[in-house]
């Protein structure tokens, strides 16, 4: 079974639970016994569900996840062993739960049960606008009325007649039986209904059936198949497997709030988008082909593909007819003077519904173009260039090449008389200037801009030559001759993705352009010549066109065929509506590290910040399979944008910081914007560390810390100042001893001066005493030289004698000279003990650096004497030979 609740959720009993799917994201819930659960039925806000020996139903949670509370567990003595619920029903406040043994109705308002226990067993459990009915095995039919059992039917009317579902009109209950077709039961009266698809439904057996919206029937079979018929019993389809459905047991059938058709299979399920503008011919037999181009002529379609031509009566059900004479690729159809042109691979054909004539065969044709000044002539590019074709006498015939131009002309326009331009793929654009008769070219002008470019291509539209190419949209300008960018047709490249720049011009006013997402149309306004863009949200990958080969052609007013590469596409533009949907939050998420754990949606959640990695899930319950929901979000007090467009039903936010948030989501369906904004607010939670506990431990450990930093610091600066008193008192100190110092130097200054002064002193004394012996001997020496040897002379001589020697003097000279060098001759006493004096005063004298020339006079001794003396005083001293004997004394 398979049932959709108000947000449009869709459910499935399955073999492997109960399937949730939100149009974006599948989830699955185990039955609680682990069993296969065989019915579902979503009744306001609780999803009902039936299994083996269990039912129950399950609601969303606050965090969006389903829950199951069991209802069979109050009346677990009631259920018989072996008892599985296949169907449920709901009727008022009641809900009732059929198994082939019983009928459960629960009161959903008191909470109580009723169950009726037929004598047999129950086939199906049914429910009609007012009613509840039931068919038993023996073929019995029963209205359930105040909780007991009528009998509106017995089984001998039905004649072992199995019921597979019951419908209600204005003419009675209408039945649709296992193997008999369909049954209408009015006044006591039971009589079958002829419908088209009797002889194909009575072959099959029938599992399942519902009537749509649309006064229908959705008839599901075991081995054939889904038919729709309508309330004249008409035939309106056939799906199958070849014609696109998973397999052919269709077991059960559900249309939804948007009119689409879902089949529950043996194995999967299938959406039909039964009101959609757009039609699928899917063509799984690869027969058809791809389709390059199509055509509506004379009350019939016909397809060109790369197998050839075909055809059939349109606004049927048959099946395509191959043409004879057309194998091949088929490029292009032309309808012109009540004659149907074929441009294919082997040439021209002119087709007459289900034959083909060849009148060109030279060179492959790729498309037509009529000649303005001539009716009875045909232009049409080539493989190898144009030629022309020409009505003679009631027939279309080839008439000859236009000789001076050899490249393939797929794509070509006329624009004035004698002007003919060409684009090629890998050439780019050309200008041919044509003779009057269009039997040769005179002149070739070929286009460096725009730039030639892959799948690029040329039309005429509302008088204008085109060129489409990944560069955007160029116009000729027909003064200049020459290629200028239009914006507004350019935007259908920019705004999306190119893929093709392959242009079609319909005969309704409408330019054709195919992008990535999108198939656009233009047109141009009837009070200006403004261009309004169009756009029908089919992407490429869906509709599946050979890209540069893309094609749409117009059935009838709002109807068109678009071939893809495996069939077509029928749409009615007129009828493409996106504003009837709704965008919902389907799940948040939080996570640590890896694993995600869901929080609530439906209220605004406090996030623990060690959890601040966010995941949140969104999407649009919508089953078009031609629409293409895209989503943008914003998340404010993060975020100051909306991001980009995306198909992606999922926007996750890593490690967001503590603070308030609010996640809003939009989605857009084609153009148009849902008409809602879904939001979610909640609030990312301080760390620990910044809690306002934490705050206050903070001031309270920063006083605690800034006390001990001003005990510190008074600490600090005391010890400093003490540091500071203990230095300067060392300086001063130091300066002290430096004064002290500069005294001592000063006096040693002092004491030096009063040494050298002594010294000089010394020295003049000793000079004194030098100059004056040596007067004194030189006084003696000439009195001896006197011829005169008297007393008084001798006297005078015994005098000077005597005054040279003299002691005093000696004391004298060395009182100044202990005062000059105190304590020499102490020391020289000290070292050698056996001088004599007169070796001291020799020391003295040689103390002072005194020759031996300067001491002899001193010591009233020749020179020579003075000489024995040193030599010795030196061996008194045991002076080695080789130092000297002042050297010595001088370092004393």
């Amino acid at each position: 079974m398979i049932s959709q609740d108000n947000e449009k959720y869709v459910y499935f009993a399955n073999n492997y639970g109960l399937l949730q799917y939100n149009g974006a994201n599948w989830s699955l819930y185990p039955a609680i016994n682990e069993t296969i659960i065989r019915s579902v039925k979503v009744i306001h806000d609780k999803i009902y569900t039936g299994c083996y020996m269990e039912f129950g139903f399950w609601q969303k949670n606050s965090k969006g996840i389903l829950e199951y509370t069991s209802l069979s567990a109050k009346i677990k003595d009631k259920i018989i062993d072996d008892e599985q619920f296949w169907t449920i029903i709901d009727y008022d406040q009641w809900v009732v739960f059929q198994s082939l043994n019983q009928i459960y109705i629960y009161d959903s308002v008191r909470g109580t049960f009723k169950v009726i226990h037929p004598n047999t067993g129950i086939i199906k459990a049914y429910k009609t606008k007012n009613a509840i009915y039931y068919q038993l095995v023996d073929g019995n039919f029963y209205e359930i009325e105040n909780g007991n059992s009528r009998l509106v039917i017995s089984g001998q009317v039905l004649q072992s007649k199995r019921i597979v579902s019951v419908f209600q009109d204005n003419e009675g209950l209408l039945f649709q039986t296992q193997h008999d077709g369909f049954y209408r039961y009015y006044n006591n009266q039971l009589s079958h209904w002829v419908t088209e698809a009797d002889a194909e439904i009575m072959r099959n057996t029938v599992y399942s059936a519902i009537a749509l919206s649309d006064n229908s029937y959705a008839i599901g079979t075991v081995s054939n198949g889904v038919y729709n018929i309508d309330a004249h019993g008409k035939l309106v389809f056939h799906l199958t497997q070849n014609k696109g459905l998973s397999n052919n047991t269709a077991l059960s059938l559900f249309e939804d709030k948007d009119k689409n058709l879902w089949i529950g299979l043996d194995n999967g399920i299938n959406c039909i988008n039964i009101a959609s503008p757009i039609k699928t011919y899917l063509d799984n037999t690869g027969i058809l082909g791809t389709v390059y181009t199509a055509l509506h002529f004379k009350d019939y379609l016909y397809v060109g593909t790369n197998q050839g031509l075909f055809y059939k009566k349109d606004n049927t059900n048959d099946d395509f007819t191959f043409i004879s004479g057309t194998k091949g690729q088929v490029w292009s159809l032309f309808s012109y003077d009540n004659t149907l042109f074929c441009g294919q691979d082997s040439g021209t054909a002119i087709i007459d519904k289900g034959s083909a004539q060849q009148i060109y065969y030279f060179s492959g044709t790729w498309k037509f173009e009529r000649c303005p000044n001539n009716p009875n002539l045909l232009l049409q590019g080539n493989y190898s260039g144009l030629s022309v074709l020409e009505k003679k006498d009631g027939r279309w015939t080839y008439r000859n090449k236009i000789a001076g131009f050899d490249y393939s002309s797929k794509y070509f326009e006329l624009d004035e008389p004698g002007e003919i331009y060409v684009s090629h793929e890998y050439k780019g654009i050309f200008r041919l200037s044509v003779t009057p008769d269009l039997r040769s070219v005179s002149r070739v002008t070929a286009y460096t801009f725009p730039a030639k470019g892959k799948n690029a291509s040329l039309v005429k539209y509302n008088s204008m030559i085109l060129y489409a190419s990944r560069e955007g949209v160029f116009k000729l300008n027909p003064a200049t001759k020459q290629f200028s960018k239009e914006k507004n047709l350019s935007k259908a490249i920019e705004q999306d993705s190119y893929t093709s720049g392959k242009m079609i011009a319909d005969d309704s006013g409408k330019l054709w352009l195919f992008t990535k997402n999108a198939i656009n149309y233009f047109t141009v306004g009837k009070l200006n010549h403004d261009f309004r863009l169009n756009t029908i949200p089919i992407p490429s990958s869906v509709t599946n066109s050979m890209l540069g080969y893309e094609n749409i052609t117009r059935v009838d007013n709002s109807n068109y065929l678009i071939g893809t590469t495996d069939g077509y596409y029928a749409i009615r533009i007129d009828d493409l509506n996106f504003t009837d949907y709704a965008v919902g939050i389907t799940g948040v998420t939080q996570s640590k590290f890896t694993d995600p754990v869901n929080i609530a949606i439906n209220q605004e959640e406090h996030v623990p910040y060690s959890f601040n990695n966010l995941t949140f899930s969104y999407s649009v319950p919508e089953y078009n399979k031609y629409v293409m929901a895209e989503y943008q979000y914003l998340l404010e007090g993060f975020y100051e944008e909306w991001s980009e467009w995306s198909p992606k039903t999922t926007a996750s936010f890593k490690k967001l910081p503590y603070g308030e948030y609010t996640f809003k989501v939009r989605a857009r369906i084609g153009n148009e914007i849902t008409k809602n904004i879904a939001s979610y607010h909640f609030t990312v939670l301080r760390p620990w560390y910044a809690t306002t506990i934490a705050i206050i431990i903070y001031v309270l450990l920063f006083s605690v810390v800034l006390y001990f930093v001003n005990r510190a610091y008074k600490s600090y600066y005391q010890k400093q100042n003490e540091k500071l008193i203990s230095e300067n008192k060392r300086q001063l100190e130091m300066k002290e001893l430096e004064n002290e110092q500069q005294i001592m130097k000063v006096k040693n200054d002092q004491l030096i001066q009063d040494v050298d002064s002594k010294n000089r002193e010394l020295a003049i004394s000793t000079m004194s005493l030098i100059k004056k012996n040596e007067f004194l001997t030189m006084i003696k020496d000439d009195l001896k030289k006197s011829a005169d040897d008297g007393k008084n002379i001798k006297s005078v001589i015994t005098t000077i004698n005597k005054n040279i020697s003299e002691e005093d003097t000696w004391d004298l000279f060395k009182e100044a000279f202990n005062n000059a060098d105190k304590d020499f001759l102490k020391k020289v006493k000290s070292a050698h003990p056996s001088l004599t004096p007169n070796d001291l005063r020799l020391c003295a004298y040689l103390r002072l650096n005194l020759s031996s020339k300067e001491i002899a006079p001193l010591l009233n001794i020749s020179v020579r004497s003075v000489e024995i003396k040193r030599y010795r005083l030196r061996k008194k001293m045991d002076l080695p030979h080789e130092k000297g004997l002042v050297e010595y004394i001088l370092s004393l």
